[in-house]
């Protein structure tokens, strides 16, 4: 992801102004879940990346459940997995940066 990624750029903007009212940033309290398959390496370094950080995650196996399959693909356009969604907030892959940035991690 480039630097100039413009949806990066407006959580970071949003984040910043929270900071600036006050806002303190808090850790898991926002709903997160990781749309993944059994097979997909990147889901998992995922979710090892998340229970690292002690986040609280529903995880939801595309693969198996296609109700859920169809929601991820008419939410974002997208089939590749990982797709993580914080807070409403969706994440393509495993992109550290916009998780960190969503979670203030």
């Amino acid at each position: 992801m480039s630097e100039t990624d413009p949806e990066f750029e407006r959580i970071k903007a949003m984040k910043m102004m929270q900071m600036r009212m006050g806002i303190a940033p808090q850790k898991n309290i926002v709903k997160v879940q990781v749309y993944s398959t059994q097979s997909c390496p990147y889901c998992h370094m995922a979710k090892d990346y998340l229970k690292a950080n002690g986040v609280s995650f529903e995880d939801i196996d595309v693969g198996n459940n296609q109700v859920a399959a169809r929601y991820m693909i008419e939410s974002t356009g997208q089939t590749g997995v990982p797709q993580i969604n914080i807070g409403g907030q969706w994440v393509m892959g495993f992109d550290r940066r916009k998780i960190d940035l969503l979670l203030s991690l």
